[in-house]
């Protein structure tokens, strides 16, 4: 049954063809607010089924939309811009409503993703070819970007804006049709930004939304007519997309997990260092991709930072997003809280020295709160040194001297992010060539890129050859054609 709106009654509805349409499947998710607790809306559990439908749709939109000229597919992305400028707030209250960061963390996620937009409004730049003459007498070869076809992106919960506007602009520009799976976790977002690409003007079927679950994820990537699927999410579900897509032929880009390292030298600034760390690890309640998992403290400075660390952290004012003043929200889910406190206790049995306990922090009684929790003397080889625990947890490992910690960072099995504070230019050029991590911070807590360079996560925290965002983004969502060419 087509409805007219995205939404009705709290009951999401997927977008093909350029109508919203009731699932296939009458199965559904209850929708909740982290910060109390309550049931906010309903997600459907499409199926194969809505997966058919939506690609079927967006076959034949292709067909046309890669022959319209890219001046005009910018178009439309100059308006969905203007579109998303106007509608900040309301997007940003829609993600604290329904994943629970503060509403200042989710201002910064949406101007995130429009940079992402804007980016893709440079597509007649981008998509630039290149040509030689007279390769030999006579002979021209040129070289021409075009679309793949129908692509699809695979979401994660924890930033319902950013990460499908990493996608679908870039791949939309490039000509392509793109369908989105949203996390089922956080829907409402991604639906909303449906709507304004609706309303900027993109044609029926271009653009698709399928809620649901494993289902829907694994029709996309079994799918014939799906050329590419970007990904993001754990390392062990990115392990599995990445193979199955590339069973199934297709490219597949998958973002997957990290354990980010933040260094603290001597040398390094204390009050802003502390302010730095305590964003990059407990910001979002460190249910991100790119959050501090472990402080590596050089000897020298490890107890008076740890204590000027411990004092700031303890002091966190922890709450619903919307209140004034609040620095950390809940945890996605009560079965999420669980899985962290079991990484708090694994910890303590561990033999590692619990210095700030967040379960006896002071959280409201409703949601799924947890406080800051920070263990110090911690040995490389623990589970919470290794394992990614997506909380707000910070294990601290001591070490004597720089060369120890770029060493730490090299024997993860990640290598997203790993960030250095210090002063000495010495030390921090050693750090960037060496650290064996895509994403470089030199007394910068989060060194997320901009949009305009790739987010390039390397070992087991991505699984492809072509990183999302900047001209990575580009040459994914297109492929190259080259012409040789002799006139007589």
């Amino acid at each position: 049954m087509a409805v007219s709106q995205a939404s009705i009654d709290g009951q999401l509805y997927n977008l093909i063809g350029g109508a919203w349409k009731s699932a296939k499947s009458d199965r559904h998710d209850n929708l909740y607010n982290p910060a109390t607790g309550e049931v906010i809306g309903r997600v459907p559990l499409s199926s194969g089924a809505d997966v058919d439908e939506a690609v079927s749709a967006a076959s034949k939109a292709y067909a046309s939309w890669r022959e319209t000229p890219v001046y005009k597919r910018t178009a439309i992305l100059f308006r969905y811009k203007s579109l998303l400028d106007a509608n900040k707030e309301r997007i940003a209250r829609s993600i604290t409503e329904e994943h629970g960061k503060v509403l200042a963390e989710a201002r910064a996620e949406v101007d995130r993703g429009i940079e992402c937009v804007e980016f893709a409004c440079g597509a007649t730049t981008h998509l630039q070819g290149s040509t030689l003459e007279n390769v030999a007498t006579d002979v021209d070869v040129e070289l021409f970007r075009q679309p793949l076809g129908v692509v699809a992106g695979i979401c994660p919960y924890n930033f319902p804006a950013m990460i499908p506007l990493w996608m679908f602009p870039v791949a939309i520009v490039c000509g392509n049709a793109f369908v989105l799976k949203p996390s089922e976790r956080t829907p409402r977002t991604a639906t909303l930004l449906g709507e304004l690409l609706v309303e900027a003007g993109v044609p029926e079927g271009v653009f698709s939304i399928v809620h649901g679950g494993r289902e829907v994820a694994d029709a996309l990537l079994a799918h014939p007519d799906v050329r590419a699927v970007s990904f993001v999410g754990s390392q062990p579900v990115a392990e599995y997309v990445y193979k199955t897509g590339a069973a199934h032929g297709k490219r597949v880009q998958a973002l997957s997990g990290a354990k980010n390292h933040l260094i603290v030298l001597p040398d390094a600034d204390v009050p802003q260092t502390v302010e730095a760390v305590v964003a990059s690890a407990f910001g979002s309640s460190g249910q991100r991709c790119m959050a501090g998992s472990v402080l590596v403290a050089q000897k020298e400075i490890a107890d008076t930072f740890l204590d000027a660390l411990s004092e700031r952290a303890s002091e966190l004012k922890i709450g619903s997003g919307f209140e004034p003043d609040v620095e950390m929200g809940p945890l996605i889910r009560e079965q999420h809280r669980a899985r962290v406190r079991s990484y708090i206790e694994k910890g303590a049995s561990e033999g590692a020295d619990l210095v700030l306990d967040g379960r006896s922090h002071d959280v409201p009684s409703e949601g799924f709160f947890l406080g800051p929790s920070i263990f110090d003397r911690v040995d490389p080889s623990m589970a919470i040194a290794q394992e990614e625990i997506f909380g707000p947890v910070l294990s601290t490992v001591r070490v004597e001297r720089v060369e120890d910690a770029i060493d730490l960072v090299n024997r993860s099995e990640f290598g997203n992010g790993a960030v250095l504070f210090t002063q000495s230019g010495k030390a921090a050029r050693q750090f960037r060539r060496h650290a064996q991590a895509g994403m470089i911070g030199i007394n910068i807590g989060v060194p997320a890129p901009v949009a305009a360079f790739p987010f390039s996560g390397w070992k087991k925290s991505f699984y492809g050859t072509v990183h999302v965002n900047g001209f990575d983004g580009i040459e994914f969502f297109t492929e190259k054609k080259v012409v040789t060419s002799r006139w007589f």
